[in-house]
């Protein structure tokens, strides 16, 4: 079966001036599809397999190439537009003909040369084009549970909500905003922990680790910035959130349990001005 959108390896079952004709060797389909000659390999013949990649020409006919694709079927990428057009915008894509974004699938002001995560899909009319639109292509059924360690792809960021990632490019994930501390941005790659499957089974993240191990890498950090300020930051417990939030990416209230540890340890001394090394 021939495959639109795929990488997949072909049999050369006749030759051509123009190229060879594919088809597959396992599931023989109606029409072939040509490999032009320019991309036939020097020692290929019939009977052969190819790997190739399937899609249209500018004709709208189906036909292989031998070049790598930035992104296939069911994937996400971020290309670069080329061109843009009152009906949408053409991506790199890697090659000759470049890839479709229709106007109604991007969800943000698209600017030529600028990059765009997007997802490809195959439409109505059996073409390849790409969408900006990511969260309905995405699974809820992901095999992970709480405590999993996952990675993924920022394709959303609301601030009323959070984080919307692409675990493993498949699965629909999110980073609540009492999570996030950094700034992030869309495209950004991250590791997090799985902290909730939701009855819907989407993914609810953290980009911290468990609290144990968390409180101690948030210690050292503390005391890395106190040594930057001469052993002095003018924080304690009643700093606003925003405070601590803005000066060393995290919630207050993982900041007062690494301080706390760090005074037990009688490493600082908490005062009424903020906290300073011993």
């Amino acid at each position: 079966m021939i495959e639109l959108g795929k990488i997949q390896n072909l049999e050369i079952v006749r030759e051509s001036s123009i190229g060879v004709y594919l088809n597959s060797k396992t599931e023989k389909s109606e029409n072939e599809i040509l490999l032009p000659q320019k991309e036939v390999p020097d020692d290929a013949k019939v009977g052969d397999e190819i790997e190739v990649f399937v899609y249209r020409d500018s004709k709208d006919r189906l036909i292989a190439t031998t070049s790598k694709p930035k992104i296939t079927l069911g994937e996400m990428a971020s290309l670069k537009v080329v061109q843009d057009t009152n009906i949408g915008s053409f991506l790199d894509w890697g090659l000759e003909k470049d890839l479709f974004l229709p106007f109604t699938e991007q969800i943000t002001e698209v600017k030529e040369g600028k990059e765009y995560l997007v997802y490809l899909y195959v439409d109505k009319s059996d073409r390849l084009c790409a969408t900006m639109k990511i969260y309905r292509n995405l699974s809820s059924e992901s095999p992970y549970k709480k405590g999993d360690i996952v990675k993924g792809t920022i394709y959303s960021i609301k601030d009323d909500i959070g984080a919307f990632v692409a675990v493993d490019n498949k699965y629909q994930g999110l980073i609540p905003k009492s999570e996030l501390f950094e700034k992030h941005r869309c495209k950004d790659e991250v590791e997090a922990r799985v902290v909730k499957v939701r009855e819907d089974g989407k993914l609810d993240l953290s980009l911290r680790q468990k609290i144990y191990k968390q409180m101690n890498t948030d210690a050292e950090y503390i005391l890395e910035e106190m040594k930057k300020e001469n052993g002095f930051l003018p924080l304690n417990d009643n700093s606003k959130s925003e405070e601590i939030k803005e000066r060393l990416s995290m919630s207050k209230n993982a900041f007062k349990r690494a301080i706390g540890r760090l005074f037990k340890e009688r490493i600082i001394e908490i005062t009424e001005k903020g906290i300073k090394i011993l």
